[in-house]
């Protein structure tokens, strides 16, 4: 070949070489760009730090049983996971958060995994004010994406309700639906004194047993507000009234308190009958499952969006999915807080589907607006989200059996966080005297029905 050509393909080579490199450097960062990061936010001290495994366990059963996952201990979900692939896209767990339910070490955990670990999703939190400080957190982080774990403030999904973040499951108010009005009917109740936690969960859990109860003609009389992690329960004892004053009392003492404060209360006014004493779902749940549980068999409780003993086929199918993955943990499927970090990871995985692996607005149009959850009836077994991203969510309260083992008595269907508008997002957030006790009916009441050995029947609570 001439010189003259020679120098005509030159610079004709080199454009091309140039276009090879330049689209294999394309292609590396659009190789690089489909890696999700995602962070799991936690609990692994303070009143809620023994969660902490089932927490993880939870949300890895779902990227395990619908994107792949593999653990890699069985035994400790904390010890990662890998291989974790939603379409083209992989899904990288940079991180899990050591929270201690207070609102500082969450956004201090918070700021580490979204800012320094460059997530771009975070599912958490646990507790209830570690979510009302992600959630203002979310409002100014826009493109990062949010899914409570199983945090039960209201606060989060009702009067801030950011766009980016979203909530699976009910929350504390939710949770109790129907626990009021099935004492009134069955034990008699007609005055209780409530004993909660003094802050956010603990708020809105009692809300929903007051306005509950209240609802169906039942009077609190007292009031009393233990802060988290008390060490002393004794002089929050004494204020409640005495068993001859009251019918009973609504215990809404979490975590690492409820075994303490029970054992305070007995000190102080005697040990209390079974049909004396009801309250949230902590009264089964962690360390009060076995210390404080079979001591009150009998006890009304209200749930956590769950039910034990369920006998739906949607049940067992999730059920079988925690004891694949990670049965050697021991985790107990029918505990929220398997079962809700379980619920978020399952909708994150569809929404990175719907987003073909997309961030930011995309994955957040995205995330699903329905969610087929294992203890789900309502709706062909749907959880709905309603305008603010909130759960609207079926709902079952509990007797504890022989050996302090919880079953399912009772169905209240479709409960929205707005209590058929008892709460709303212009009215402050539940607190020491929110809601007061009034009997504004709720949409539920009259129409709640009774589970007979794992089966929802067409009876009435009566």
């Amino acid at each position: 070949m001439k010189g003259r050509q020679w120098r005509l393909l030159l610079p004709l080579a080199v454009l091309i070489a140039g276009g090879l490199i330049a689209t294999s450097g394309a292609l590396a960062t659009q190789q690089q760009a489909r890696q999700v990061r995602v962070a799991i936010m936690t609990d692994c001290k303070g009143a809620f730090g023994s969660h902490y495994e089932d927490d993880i366990g939870g949300a890895q059963a779902a990227f395990a049983q619908y994107a792949g996952g593999k653990p890699k201990n069985r035994s400790k979900p904390s010890a990662g996971m890998t291989g974790i692939k939603v379409g083209g896209t992989s899904v990288n767990i940079v991180g899990y958060g050591c929270g201690d339910d207070t609102a500082a070490t969450a956004i201090k955990e918070t700021r580490r995994l979204m800012e320094g670990l460059k997530a771009d999703v975070m599912v958490g939190p646990l507790s209830g004010d570690e979510a009302v400080t992600v959630a203002n957190y979310a409002k100014t982080h826009p493109t990062k994406t949010f899914i409570i774990g199983t945090a039960g403030s209201q606060d989060p999904t009702m009067q801030i309700a950011p766009k980016n973040l979203f909530r699976y499951h009910g929350d504390g108010a939710q949770w109790n639906a129907g626990l009021g009005e099935l004492l009134y009917k069955k034990l008699g109740w007609r005055k209780a004194a409530i004993i909660m936690d003094d802050y956010s969960f603990g708020w809105t859990s009692a809300a929903g047993i007051i306005a509950d109860f209240c609802a169906i003609g039942g009077k609190i009389t007292k009031r009393v507000f233990p802060p988290l992690n008390t060490t002393d329960y004794a002089p929050y004892a004494q204020q409640l009234p005495s068993p001859d004053q009251v019918d009973g009392y609504f215990w809404v003492v979490g975590g690492s308190g409820t075994g303490p404060s029970l054992k305070a209360f007995e000190q102080a006014k005697g040990k209390l009958k079974p049909d004396q004493l009801s309250g949230n779902l902590f009264l089964i749940d962690g360390a009060a499952a076995t210390e404080v549980a079979p001591l009150y068999v009998g006890s009304y409780v209200g749930g956590f969006g769950t039910a034990p003993g369920l006998k739906t086929a949607q049940a067992k199918k999730y059920e079988a999915v925690i004891a694949k993955w990670y049965g050697a943990a021991k985790l107990v499927p029918f505990g929220g807080f398997v079962y809700n970090y379980y619920n978020a990871a399952w909708a994150l995985v569809r929404g990175l589907q719907g987003s073909a692996g997309a961030t930011g607005a995309k994955l957040q149009a995205a995330m699903p607006r329905t969610n087929a959850s294992g203890y789900e009836i309502s709706d062909k077994g749907n959880v709905k989200l309603d305008s603010r991203r909130q759960a609207i969510q079926d709902q079952f309260q509990l007797q504890i059996g022989p050996k302090g083992v919880p079953s399912v008595v009772a169905f209240v269907p479709n409960v929205d966080q707005s209590f058929g508008g008892l709460f709303k997002p212009s009215s402050p957030p539940p607190g020491r005297t929110q809601p007061p006790c009034v009997k504004k009916k709720v949409p539920w009441q009259g129409k709640i029905r009774v589970v007979k050995n794992g089966v929802v029947t067409k009876q009435l609570i009566k």
